[in-house]
């Protein structure tokens, strides 16, 4: 996979700038600001986003962002003054306004496997969970360590996409120096979850981490304090948070490795979980590289459900943001999500992709069945809650479903929905009338990662009934700088409220602005 764009290719996997197919020779942070630019063309990349995932959150000068900048641009030929390809938004951040397509290469023939014979597709993502080791004066609770364990063994066990070691194997495990290495080389995972149970006095605290055995890395860490006699709280309190925290940071792993190795390389689900990365990006480049990759993941497994809902996914971010032909987007979001459940019942993504296809046609009250099932069939599924809150939003059925919100955000607070689930509780406060929280609502969902363009018009709106006349223009002219042409119909036909005050009360707000 690479990204083009004017003369110039940047591919990822190999580290690469490109001109007219020459290598332009820049520095590691340089390609690693112009791949962060180009990975998030359709929005703005602030200063702190920047050092964050450039230096590691690292404090760095002001002059050391910039300078880096300013090798960007002369890479690609431009300069501050011209601003060509990259844009400075003074005060706010920078952004790569340049046309941006994305290539992925066809796979190599691969000799066809008999899916009967080696059941899930290959490469599913594995886990070994270890038995928490106990330190301070456990007393009683000596054996809270693995208790907490099994119980996150059975909870990771309901989830479809990841295979989990049985108790038996992983519990062999328990030196107080684990060496993840051996373990992923002895039972075959990529993954391994650890962690500590700190118990003095009336105090308990649980440490968890989660490290890749095939590098060593640790990528993702927390830890729960509490009282001991919450011991019982803190142990459902564990799973839930860890449970929700690996359906974000795995795939997100998952696909860094499918990009270092090579579009001839993909299995199944690698090309899933690449898929994903695309498809959580939200905007129209992304989002055909997300279809191809799904359907390639379908081309190499015929049965990966998974892949069905990831594609149905896709048609159905093409149709929800008009990116192409709607009815034919809507039509594969319904067929792709029925095929899904089919070959998978089960499985909480296929639920939720067949409650959202519902959506496409304005039958919402039809999705709510399937969206209640996935989080039936994982009880930790954040964006489950999140999509029934906001089928009750816009049905106005529930004004109270802002406790499935916040259900959603303390389940997965990085996740790739999270400015859907800002831009809900916005709905939640206009529906209430609460227009000085729908406001600051609204901005926090419009400036969170990922943003989409209507969650932009969401802010306009909850400024615009707040009184904030001056805000909600500003809104509308950063809609009108990502998507020209946007009116009252587009909005209504993504957020399809029922006649009433409500819906005449955003048509005004909107009308104020020319939509």
């Amino acid at each position: 996979m690479r990204y083009v764009f004017e003369p110039f290719e940047l591919e990822p996997m190999k580290g690469e700038l490109r001109r007219d197919g020459q290598r332009v020779a820049v520095e590691p942070q340089v390609f690693a600001l112009l791949l962060l630019l180009v990975e998030n063309s359709e929005r703005m990349v602030s200063k702190e986003e920047i050092v964050e995932k450039i230096w590691d959150g690292r404090a760095v000068s002001d002059a050391a962002v910039s300078s880096r900048i300013k090798s960007a641009r002369r890479a690609l030929g431009d300069d501050g003054r011209q601003q060509r390809l990259i844009r400075t938004l003074h005060g706010r951040g920078i952004r790569f306004v340049g046309e941006v397509a994305i290539v992925v290469a066809p796979p190599a023939a691969a000799d066809p496997v008999d899916s009967a014979t080696r059941g899930l597709p290959a490469g599913r993502p594995s886990i070994a969970v270890l038995p928490f080791r106990a330190i301070g004066t456990p007393g009683a609770y000596g054996a809270i360590g693995e208790a907490v364990a099994h119980d996150l063994i059975a909870s990771l066990s309901r989830l479809r996409w990841l295979d989990v070691i049985a108790r038996g194997s992983s519990f062999r495990f328990r030196t107080p120096k684990v060496d993840v290495d051996e373990i992923g080389r002895l039972l075959n995972v990529g993954y391994c979850l650890s962690g500590i149970v700190e118990i003095f006095g009336s105090s308990i605290t649980i440490i968890v981490e989660l490290v890749d055995t095939r590098s060593g890395s640790i990528l993702w860490g927390d830890h729960i304090d509490a009282k001991i006699d919450d011991v019982h709280a803190v142990r459902a309190r564990v799973v839930a948070e860890v449970v929700a925290a690996l359906e974000v940071r795995i795939p997100l792993n998952e696909a860094s490795l499918a990009t270092l190795s090579g579009p001839e390389n993909l299995d199944a689900w690698a090309a899933y979980h690449l898929g994903l990365k695309h498809l959580y990006r939200f905007n129209r480049q992304d989002n055909a590289a997300a279809t191809s990759l799904f359907a390639l993941a379908i081309e190499k497994e015929p049965r990966f459900a998974r892949g069905y809902a990831g594609l149905s996914s896709a048609n159905f971010q093409g149709a929800f943001l008009r990116y192409g032909d709607r009815k034919h987007d809507r039509a594969e979001a319904r067929r792709c999500a029925e095929r899904s459940v089919e070959l998978d019942p089960v499985d909480p993504f296929a639920n939720f992709a067949l409650g959202r296809s519902f959506w496409l046609a304005g039958d919402i009250d039809a999705s709510l069945p399937w969206l209640d099932r996935s989080t039936e069939l994982s009880p930790n599924y954040a964006q489950g809650f999140y999509a029934r809150a906001w089928a009750d939003t816009i049905t106005e059925r529930n004004l109270d479903g802002s406790d499935n919100v916040d259900r959603a955000l303390a389940l997965s607070p990085l996740d790739p929905f999270r400015y859907a689930m800002l831009g809900t509780w916005a709905l939640i406060c206009l529906s209430r009338s609460q227009t000085a929280e729908a406001a600051v609502w609204g901005d926090r969902a419009a400036r969170a990662p990922g943003a989409h363009v209507l969650i932009a018009l969401i802010a306009l709106v909850a400024r615009e009934l707040n009184g904030d006349s001056r805000e909600a223009a500003a809104w509308a002219r950063d809609v009108r700088s990502r998507r020209n042409g946007l009116s009252r119909a587009h909005f209504f036909a993504a957020f399809p409220y029922k006649d009433g005050s409500l819906k005449r009360g955003i048509a005004h707000a909107l009308r104020q602005h020319g939509f």
